[in-house]
């Protein structure tokens, strides 16, 4: 409805200032040609030349007038056009928006709803110790569940990629790696090959927490206790982070919206998260101006590649 009125809106302004644009144009060329037209000289020529002349100025009057008459029919349409095309992306960034606050309102109401039951089946009636203490571990499970969205929709609808950026510093790429395996829950599968002496600008703290959703994602998926591999490298003037687990793999499906947020697939809908981990880590990526992509074949594991600008040393490329 908001769009619809708009859109109204936009072509009835379209409309107008193109008429009286026309409408300006088509008179000034009238009074142009009848203001600087030397009647003297055809009036010497006799009085035939005379209402040839006044007959081309009635043939352009009826040429002007019919011109208008059909800008009459196809102005509003083209306006329409215009609207349309003008609020096409507003339409798509309010629609996404709006699909946005839905998903996170969504999000916040489960666990909401599963700490107020705990809070008022606790207070109900006169418990033991125990079933106190499971309601309060619930609540806190529950509680920290919301911490996690609320900071990763805050990281997701922060400032800008140049307010981002301003403060960003030199990051030694293998201890960020370092830092998030050894906080991943599953640390004792993982496994880290290469090292590269190499630094990124960027933030040390997005970047783990990028490189921690991932792992956590393999260590969900994958079967316990099969490895994780995790290899750093360099690739030209860019460093790669490979992170392959030997999980069920992702179908074609699954891939085309792995980075929707709040999109999970059927098969994860029964496992803790909220869809906004890979989400994160690419908006993450291209605010360290760097890109992921993942390879995955059902039953046969899936590969994260991660990509990001090295910082130039001083001597690369100088001949010293």
């Amino acid at each position: 409805m908001i769009f619809r009125q708009a859109t109204r809106r936009l072509t009835a302004a379209f409309t107008a200032i193109l008429l009286l644009l026309f409408g300006a144009f088509a008179l000034g060329i009238y009074f142009f040609v009848t203001g600087t037209f030397d009647y003297d000289t055809v009036a010497g020529n006799g009085a035939e030349a005379v209402d040839a002349a006044e007959q081309g100025f009635v043939t352009l009057r009826t040429a002007i007038v019919v011109c208008y008459l059909v800008l009459l029919v196809i102005v509003p349409v083209m306006s329409y056009i215009m609207a349309r095309l003008v609020l096409a992306p507003v339409r798509r960034s309010y629609e996404k928006q709006q699909a946005f606050v839905d998903d996170a309102s969504h999000e916040f109401r489960t666990p909401l709803a599963i700490i107020q039951g705990e809070l008022e089946l606790a207070i109900s009636r006169p418990r033991t110790p125990l079933e106190y203490e499971r309601a309060i571990v619930t609540t806190l499970e529950e509680v920290e569940h919301l911490t996690t969205l609320t900071g990763d929709l805050l990281l997701l609808t922060r400032g800008s990629e140049a307010e981002l950026q301003s403060a960003f510093t030199p990051v030694d790429i293998s201890e960020v790696t370092r830092k998030a395996v050894r906080s991943s829950a599953a640390a004792a599968q993982i496994s880290i090959e290469g090292g590269v002496q190499h630094s990124v600008l960027g933030s040390e703290h997005l970047l783990i927490r990028a490189l921690g959703n991932v792992l956590d994602n393999a260590t969900k998926f994958a079967d316990t206790g099969t490895p994780i591999e995790v290899k750093v490298g360099a690739r030209g003037d860019k460093i790669q982070i490979t992170i392959r687990d030997h999980g069920p793999g992702m179908t074609p499906e699954t891939l085309n919206h792995v980075f929707d947020r709040f999109w999970r697939a059927e098969e994860s809908r029964s496992l803790p998260g909220h869809g906004l981990g890979l989400a994160l880590v690419r908006q993450i990526c291209v605010a360290h101006h760097g890109s992921i992509s993942i390879e995955s074949v059902p039953g046969h594991g899936t590969t994260v590649s991660v990509v990001l600008p090295a910082i130039r040393k001083p001597s690369d490329g100088d001949g010293t």
